[in-house]
């Protein structure tokens, strides 16, 4: 049976990369998200966590990209 499992590492890789081909900086996003700091931004970007489901939805908007755009997503086979 195949299971999707979420690479952190390259989702990580992927929002900065889709960040920094619109041109938009790490304070940029922190406002348009609404967060204090950018603390959770350097967590995504280093794939040490994934966004809420919301904060991928807003970051979809933000970067005019589809969520599975953003997501590194893999089908790893388990069992027998």
């Amino acid at each position: 049976m195949l299971v999707p499992v979420v690479d952190m590492k390259k989702t990580g890789q992927r929002i900065v990369s889709l960040r920094t081909q619109r041109g938009i900086t790490v304070r940029d996003l922190q406002s348009m998200l609404g967060f204090t700091t950018p603390q959770a931004i350097y967590k995504w970007q280093r794939g040490e966590t994934l966004p809420t489901i919301e904060n991928l939805a807003a970051l979809a908007c933000i970067l005019s990209v589809p969520m599975e755009e953003i997501l590194s997503v893999d089908c790893r086979k388990v069992g027998g």
